[in-house]
């Protein structure tokens, strides 16, 4: 594995509700599938990750968030809120830190 392996069991983790699309270990890149969540059906979300690192640093991550709002002529692209990319950050951080936490208790 080319990339740090909590971070990249930690995205996995934390994408798992969505369909993943492609997941390449050695290049970093996780890609979702189009989601639909079950209470808005005329909205869909994709996630893209980003990991660049083989340390466990914030900066070795890299989440973008895409989203599409149903309309009369299909799907169109819609604005993301500028938060939930740094949210999902976030928590693939806390899952990483607390992944490595778990394996050196281990030790």
């Amino acid at each position: 594995m080319a990339v740090n392996a909590f971070l990249w069991r930690a995205s996995l983790d934390t994408l798992m509700f969505m369909p993943i699309d492609k997941s390449d270990p050695i290049g970093g890149v996780i890609s979702t599938n189009w989601y639909t969540g079950p209470d808005i059906s005329n909205e869909r979300t994709k996630v893209f990750i980003y990991i660049k690192d083989r340390r466990l640093r914030a900066d070795a991550l890299e989440v973008s968030v895409f989203r599409q709002i149903k309309a009369d002529n299909g799907w169109q692209d819609a604005e993301v809120n500028s938060e939930t990319s740094k949210l999902i950050e976030n928590s693939i951080l806390t899952k990483a830190r607390e992944l490595r936490l778990g394996s050196k208790a281990l030790d």
